[in-house]
């Protein structure tokens, strides 16, 4: 995949205009689904390293980078379609996101369905935690 063709997270943009940046560190996601955008491009593109850092800063240490760089590299990211938004938005401190993910394991067709609980700190976004669907 080249930067100009089209964003892993299916917004339709292209790469360098999107997630690219954010994944750089050239920029910082305005809003929870920007990030979880940003967070699903790491996971299809090998940056274990921003997954880390935009993770809620307590859960950090328990980051283990190794076994999330195999998992991302072992399948083969296909999609992603974000649902469902709660709240989130750049002047907010808290946000949802519920998506789907999908991914190749093994040969077979994978879906992920997430409701993802985001908090602003600091003035920047970061993954807090699953929570269970409403």
């Amino acid at each position: 995949m080249t930067i100009q063709s089209a964003c892993p997270c299916g917004s339709g943009e292209p790469y360098a205009a999107c997630c690219l940046r954010f994944l750089e560190q050239r920029a910082e996601p305005k809003t929870a689904e920007e990030l979880m955008r940003s967070r699903y491009s790491a996971f299809a593109k090998g940056h274990i390293t921003y997954l880390k850092d935009t993770l809620w800063p307590r859960h950090q240490a328990g980051f283990d980078a190794g076994a999330t760089a195999k998992w991302a590299e072992d399948n083969h990211w296909t999609g992603l379609t974000v649902l469902a938004t709660e709240a989130g938005r750049a002047g907010d401190r808290d946000g949802t996101v519920l998506f789907e993910a999908r991914y190749l394991a093994e040969g077979r067709l994978q879906v992920h369905r997430e409701l993802s609980r985001f908090r602003k700190k600091a003035g920047r976004w970061y993954y807090v935690e699953a929570l269970p669907e409403k």
